[in-house]
């Protein structure tokens, strides 16, 4: 598979393959490029897991964050910054992301911290990932989608050194519905 990640970061075939190497079985589907959430539905609809979406973000400090969340979740740029103890917020420009994660925007995902060698991205996931059976993520591409377990998401983070900040995203608006 043709891919245009810097040199010395992983496409998403080296994903894979990392990923048996790990013993995580990954159920992965091929479908056409998509760049939201919107255009991948239909395509997701084939894979059993909870879907995501996935935003890089950077604060006032040059700290990137990986936000990853259920596909309907609601994030609130305004609040997130005190729910993971960070200042304002705004999304990392694309040279940013290719550059740290060696994917473009639509292929966003916590996968891609396999090419984070700097380690400069802080991941968050929100509880309700960590709560179901499966996720789905892109592989480093949004020409697919895979879907592993948990657990298994887990022993991945663990291999490239990413310690997950666990948040209920939802919480500050729920509470603040009448």
């Amino acid at each position: 598979m043709a891919s245009d990640a810097p040199l010395d970061h992983l496409n998403s075939e080296d994903l894979l393959e990392r990923l048996a190497a790990l013993g995580v079985v990954a159920e992965t589907i091929r479908h056409p490029p998509v760049h939201t959430v919107e255009e991948a539905l239909p395509h997701w609809a084939a894979l059993d897991a909870l879907h995501t979406k996935n935003l890089l973000l950077k604060d006032a400090k040059d700290q990137l964050w990986l936000i990853a969340a259920p596909t309907d979740r609601l994030i609130d740029l305004k609040r997130l910054p005190g729910q993971i103890g960070s200042k304002r917020l705004s999304f990392a420009k694309e040279d940013l992301l290719f550059a740290t994660l060696g994917v473009r925007q639509g292929a966003v995902s916590p996968f891609a911290l396999v090419n984070d060698r700097e380690r400069r991205v802080r991941l968050v996931l929100d509880a309700a990932l960590m709560a179901a059976p499966r996720v789905a993520f892109h592989p480093l591409t949004n020409t697919a989608t895979t879907a592993v377990r948990t657990d298994d998401l887990r022993v991945f983070l663990e291999s490239v050194g990413s310690e997950p900040l666990v948040v209920a995203l939802d919480a500050a608006l729920e509470e603040a519905a009448p």
